[in-house]
């Protein structure tokens, strides 16, 4: 049942005012603000995962530094220790506040609609601009060309620097300028072909804006990717880019695991520590270690109705996973690349050099680029250097791993489909009882596709990878009734299959044993015995099947054992 009495959990809430006002839990950063402001740059880019709190901390920063802001809504946080500063910087700037993450469509011309109706919002915001006596008539007419929807590309372009400006003239202060997001448009921009359109827009918006522009206090900037300074922040020489990789404010994106252990402690779910490190931790920003903030939330609003509830992939379900399988589609070209991802699924490290600034044009025209891609989005973290800009990697959790092994098992899936032949062969040999067939067909797909082996995963995971192979390829079968986990007898069978090919249906049990010590007759003979002594074959008593072929088949990496045992 949900304590009534606690703090609400903020799923989803990017509004620092809302959460704040709202009765929400909040896992104070406001230490961010004192750090950006001692090592202040005229222009900040902070790089970022999907899903780590960049919004959220945007929207703190608006509120602090807007003319009139609610002192309130810091109370009792951090920043607050500090009166010299606040008394210094609180509610002394106007700020413009833009979010990008939104513009998102099939045609540059759409996408360009979306970017000035972001204007339009915030030109809006500042209406009294048009009644100022500080302005000029024509500065006054120049507004009101942003709160025009159909304003062309020069205006829009502009649109940053003219608003900064004509703030410093109405108030007298330079304005803060915070961009969220910068890099969707171009990432949904080379989903669908203009990418050269939407990153030439961009680079004049931001030069303008950020570089030629005398009315800016400081700007701060995020995003998912650190993109070339050569595709999108030519000439902009006064930015300075914070990445994951560095130590700086290393502790302001993501949950450290003091905040996890209070916040666990706060909503009564201490015991459930260890689960939530092991799926949601991992992540290494500079020399901290984080969790995921959205997965962590999510998962304790799901044990607060559901104190037995088991972790979900709350990170999988937020976005696209079009890197990992670009990934594993150009990894499935070279040997060496799929046993390197086996032993990341395995829970072992590379060592690759890893390069931040990429264009979004080629970030995936070679695997060594795509490494970087992993990394930067957070796909793949560090733990440790190599040498030079060679970083030791690995898959940060749980939780990101599921995403990969899920993607293998649906490429894998999407090639056997295409392989019409080879399923023929390999249902043929399972409804002839031809075992020795069986593996030999079921054996080939095991060393085209990426293997789940030992050390970061349970067994019963990795049996669980073998069973869904077996499960995708007899599915293919049309004519075919397959059954995963049934109850059967005494207990689960594995795979239960009812096959109508003749007058005669004719039953199947799969069982499905991982080798873990790579003994693999002693796993088939586990399995056979489990199918008779727990009586697998009672769940066809009761239907027209006369014959039934038990078989057990035991993996171990890139190998399997096939046995038959005698039918009923």
């Amino acid at each position: 049942m949900v304590d009534r009495s606690k703090k609400k959990l903020p799923i989803g809430i990017e509004d620092f005012e809302k959460l704040r006002k709202n009765g929400y839990y909040y896992v104070d950063k406001t230490g961010l603000i004192c750090e950006l402001l001692q090592n202040q740059a005229e222009v900040t880019l902070f790089t970022r995962p999907r899903r780590f709190g960049k919004s959220l901390n945007m929207s703190m920063l608006r509120h602090f530094f807007a003319l009139g802001s609610d002192r309130e809504l810091f109370a009792g946080l951090e920043i607050m220790q500090d009166e010299e500063l606040c008394g210094a910087y609180m509610g002394k700037f106007p700020v413009l506040s833009f979010s990008l993450k939104d513009i998102d469509a099939e045609s540059f011309d759409t996408a360009f609609a979306m970017a000035a109706m972001m204007v339009n919002r915030e030109a809006g915001n500042h209406y009294y601009l048009c009644e100022s006596e500080k302005l000029t008539q024509n500065e006054k007419q120049a507004f009101l060309e942003l709160l025009d929807r159909k304003m062309d590309k020069a205006v829009f372009c502009g649109s940053l620097e003219l608003l900064s400006r004509l703030l410093q003239k109405h108030y007298g202060q330079k304005a803060v300028v915070l961009i969220d997001e910068y890099d969707v448009p171009l990432a949904k921009a080379h989903a669908q072909g203009y990418y050269h359109e939407m990153a030439s827009l961009l680079r004049v918006f931001f030069q303008q804006g950020l570089k030629t522009n005398t009315s800016l206090q400081f700007a701060v900037l995020t995003g998912c990717m650190r993109v070339s300074k050569e595709s999108i922040f030519t000439g902009l020489n006064n930015i300075h880019v914070l990445t994951i990789a560095d130590v700086r404010l290393d502790e302001c994106f993501g949950f450290t695991d003091q905040e996890v252990m209070e916040l666990l402690g706060y909503y009564g779910m201490s015991e459930k520590y260890h689960v939530v490190k092991e799926w949601y931790d991992g992540y290494r920003f500079g020399d901290v270690e984080v969790y995921c903030p959205w997965d962590v939330v999510n998962y304790c609003a799901l044990l607060c109705s559901d104190a037995d509830a088991l972790p979900e992939n709350y990170w999988a379900n937020s976005s696209g996973n079009d890197v990992v399988r670009h990934f594993l589609r150009k990894a499935g070209e070279s040997s060496s690349i799929k046993r390197e991802i086996e032993r990341l699924i395995a829970g072992e490290l590379v060592t690759k050099e890893i390069h931040q600034e990429i264009t979004w044009r080629d970030m995936y025209s070679s695997i060594d680029k795509i490494w970087s891609v992993l990394f930067m989005t957070g796909y793949l973290t560090q733990r440790g250097r190599g040498e030079g800009r060679s970083l030791r990697l690995a898959i940060p959790n749980l939780e990101v791993r599921e995403i990969f092994t899920t993607q293998v098992m649906e490429l894998f899936k999407e090639d056997a489909k295409q392989d019409g032949k080879s399923l023929d062969a390999l249902c043929d040999a399972f409804a002839k009882g031809n075992a020795q067939e069986v593996q030999r067909q079921f054996g080939k797909y095991l060393k085209k596709t990426i293997s789940i082996r030992d050390t970061f995963a349970r067994r019963a995971l990795k049996e669980n990878f073998y069973h869904g192979m077996l499960l995708g390829l007899l599915a293919f079968k049309g004519s075919w009734t397959v059954f995963s986990n049934k109850e059967a007898g005494e207990g689960y069978a594995d795979i239960l299959v009812e096959m109508d090919d003749d007058d005669e249906p004719v039953g199947m049990i799969i069982e499905v044993k991982y080798a873990h010590d790579g003994s693999l007759d002693a796993a088939c003979q586990a399995a056979l015995e489990q199918i008779q002594n727990r009586r697998y074959h009672d769940a066809f008593y009761h239907e027209s099947v006369k014959k039934v072929l038990k078989y057990a088949i035991a993996c171990y990496k890139d190998q399997c054992r096939v046995l038959l045992a005698a039918d009923l």
